[in-house]
């Protein structure tokens, strides 16, 4: 997909629906981007279809690598504070022809994989020492 078009879809997913951030939606093809090379790195690159699973954690660490300490509080500025909240925008840009999908795809794949939140927040947690 072109820049322009996939500028133009968000556009209308905005308009129609604005609990997310334009850059939620950018950093959501960015981490598409992201995983779809990693399925391809582990596919001899070979491209192929990438589940919802796959996505999520694509995601994840690809807000890990970039935001660090602060993905966590970028993800919740940005108005995402759940896998299903990633599967609502990956639909979203489906509708507009953006992204494309399989037909076994459905918005539940991406329901309570694991606590978005929790898994930003946990790698810069301190670990805690048992004192005997």
């Amino acid at each position: 997909m072109q820049p322009t078009q996939f500028m133009d879809a968000v556009k209308v997913v905005i308009e129609r629906d604005s609990r997310f951030d334009i850059g939620a939606y950018y950093f959501l093809k960015d981490a598409l981007d992201f995983t779809v090379k990693r399925a391809m790195d582990n596919n001899e690159g070979q491209h192929r279809h990438v589940t919802a699973s796959e996505l999520l954690i694509g995601f994840r660490d690809l807000a890990l690598q970039e935001f660090g300490p602060m993905a966590s509080t970028m993800m919740s500025e940005w108005g995402i504070s759940e896998c299903s909240d990633i599967g609502s925008m990956v639909f979203e840009l489906i509708a507009e022809g953006a992204f494309g999908k399989q037909d076994s795809d459905t918005p539940e794949d991406f329901a309570n994989l694991f606590s978005l939140q929790e898994t930003l927040a946990a790698p810069f947690l301190p670990t805690s020492h048992a004192v005997a």
